[in-house]
């Protein structure tokens, strides 16, 4: 299943500690696009792992994660307007 999951953490005293591991949880199963915004394709499995490890840090009464589900990348079309990173420079 090919998802975007996006995060917002308010970053008060314990903000930078928790985006710091919501970054390093995400960036686990998913590619990072831009700031909080990550897509890959996850299984049932790996989505229910995900949500599990983030439910540690995400407060509820102060963050917020959505993540959008789609049967394949194919569904979905994108636009980027702006700086658009080349993804692959990450490699060697």
């Amino acid at each position: 299943m090919y998802v975007i999951l996006v995060y917002d953490i308010k970053m008060d005293d314990e903000g930078s500690k928790i985006w710091r591991n919501t970054f390093k949880i995400c960036k686990r199963y998913l590619i990072h696009i831009q700031n909080s915004v990550f897509e890959g394709d996850l299984t049932k499995v790996q989505i229910a792992s995900l949500q599990m490890e983030l439910k540690k840090y995400i407060r509820k009464d102060k963050d917020s994660v959505i993540l959008f589900k789609s049967r394949d990348a194919k569904w979905l079309e994108r636009e980027m307007w702006g700086i658009q990173e080349d993804l692959t420079s990450r490699f060697l």
